[in-house]
């Protein structure tokens, strides 16, 4: 298919921006915010999108770090894409080819992984390429391009969905590096992402004195004297049994896994008494929505049975609740078509060199070519999903989990994946990368690919109507063969001892503090 005048206009607006768009995901990539706490991303979206000439709504769906931003040139169609910009605790690292944290951190601290620090500048380079042609050739409609935190505890997705902020459009581009084989420069096709439960049990010894006293009983004298046994231990029952319990919790039928997380509270208790206040998150990962529910009535039951046991009170605080993804055939062909015109990202010579001095320094032997030759090739959307449905149940309909599925029930989406850069051989430490998704003469190259490709679909969109018709229709006709409406029922979970970075007498630190006390 032939690229029209627009198109031709956002190409070059997105090479014309290359040292704009790079210097962009350098400081996300710095600021390395974790979920539910990216105070300086956020902010930085904001100004530069109402710079843009945006309407900008911060605080969007009662997120303190999300947004909505709107443009229109006139009545049409509205197109959405998105930013996410949370990186992930325990992976600090400097964008440098060996292994070192950022400056005046430890590598206890966040940093991106993913890296969504990229994904969330390919967003706006789309975005703003896509705003450029249509002013130059006097396109109508409009363009929305949401904030979209705490991605990696898929957080804001389901609330932004529940909240209508998709509502409306006429497709949602969903972009994302790519993180497994085959989905590398593809689309998906049918088989989409799947449910996923989040949620957050708190353990409250609130009323120790009155675990095992009678009638009368006086003041413990004695460290020995029978007390509350408190949160700490509800906390530690409730972690060991649901996994000695895990086997049963579901059919050894699709794939589905839970994983849990020991929140801190920061308590330093005496020795000789029971712990206020313990937090423990579990994510379930399932292909339903039914199996998610089955997983948590079961530590729900679980919960209760411990607090009871530990003379606590037990509280459940959702942290997410996402459906599962609708595919749309329609709308991964006409990203698929971008992605032909666009090609794989092209790594330099100077990248490589960049690429070798990585695996030297992970104790490779350097390859002449060190790129995954995946990420220098596109693969048919079918082809990938062909390979994906090998490892999995024929009556299977959804795999792995990401919140972008709630998206795909409130406007046609297509979900599409360009080559981050990865290296030959292995495995490689986390940090290895961690480094290629923060350098800029590696990781730009994804950026120049993902932007082009976002702004020549959503121009497709806009432009073509047939086009528009197709994808509403099916969206339309796949909602009515299995319509899951909105989980979200809670508001965001911003109220928990996330981690952070913090500013104390000691100056800047992660919220574990990275120095030696003295």
């Amino acid at each position: 298919m032939t690229v029209s005048a627009a198109q031709s206009t956002a190409l070059n607006w997105v090479e014309a921006a290359r040292s704009g768009l790079s210097q962009d995901c350098a400081r996300i990539f710095e600021y390395a915010e974790p979920a539910w706490r990216e105070y300086k991303s956020a902010a930085w979206y904001v100004e530069r999108l109402r710079a843009e000439g945006f309407d900008v709504e911060e605080g969007s769906g009662g997120m303190p770090t999300a947004f909505c931003a709107q443009w229109s040139n006139g009545d049409g169609p509205t197109v959405g894409m998105y930013a996410e910009y949370d990186a992930v605790p325990s992976n600090c690292q400097a964008a440098v080819p060996y292994a070192a944290p950022r400056v005046g951190l430890s590598a206890l601290a966040a940093g991106h992984t993913d890296p969504h620090s990229a994904l969330g500048i390919s967003g706006l380079g789309g975005l703003l390429a896509t705003k450029a042609a249509m002013e130059t050739h006097g396109i109508k409609g409009g363009l929305r391009f949401t904030g979209e935190p705490a991605e990696k505890v898929r957080g804001s997705k389901p609330i932004h969905a529940a909240k209508g902020y998709y509502d409306g459009l006429a497709g949602m581009l969903s972009f994302h590096p790519f993180y497994m084989l085959p989905m590398c420069n593809t689309v998906r096709w049918e088989t989409h992402c799947g449910a996923a439960y989040s949620m957050i049990y708190r353990f409250i010894c609130d009323e120790p004195h009155l675990f095992g006293a009678t009638d009368g009983a006086p003041i413990p004298q004695s460290h020995s004297d029978i007390r509350a046994p408190g949160a700490n231990d509800a906390l530690m029952m409730m972690y060991a049994q649901a996994r000695m319990l895990r086997d049963t919790m579901l059919p050894h039928s699709g794939g589905w896994s839970i994983s849990e997380a020991i929140i801190s509270t920061g308590q330093a208790t005496a020795d000789n008494l029971p712990a206020g206040l313990a937090e423990l998150q579990y994510m379930i990962r399932v292909p339903t929505v039914e199996m998610a529910q089955s997983v948590s009535a079961r530590l729900d039951a679980l919960a209760d049975t411990v607090a009871a046991q530990t003379g606590c009170r037990v509280e459940r605080h959702w942290v997410c609740k996402s459906r599962p993804g609708l595919a749309n055939h329609a709308m991964a062909d006409l990203v698929w078509e971008q992605i032909q015109q666009v090609g794989a990202p092209v790594w330099n010579d100077e990248a490589k060199d960049l690429m070798r001095k990585v695996q030297v320094n992970c104790g490779m032997s350097p390859n002449d070519d060190p790129v995954l030759p995946a990420c220098k090739t596109l693969i048919a959307p079918q082809d990938a999903e062909a390979i994906l449905r090998e490892s999995l149940p024929p009556n299977q309909r959804n795999s792995t989990s990401d919140d972008y599925t709630d998206m795909t029930w409130h406007a046609p989406t297509a979900r599409f994946y360009m080559a981050r850069p990865a290296l030959k051989g292995g495995p490689y430490p986390a940090w290895a990368m961690n480094a290629l998704g923060g350098m800029p003469q590696t990781i730009d190259p994804m950026v120049q690919a993902a932007s082009k490709v976002l702004a020549l679909s959503a121009l497709r969109l806009l432009e073509d109507e047939d086009a528009r018709s197709a994808a509403q229709v099916e969206f339309e006709r796949r909602k009515d063969d299995q319509d899951i409406p909105p989980l979200c029922d809670y508001p965001a979970p911003i109220q928990f001892n996330w981690p952070e970075y913090s500013e104390t007498a000691r100056g800047h630190d992660w919220h574990i503090p990275t120095s030696d006390a003295s």
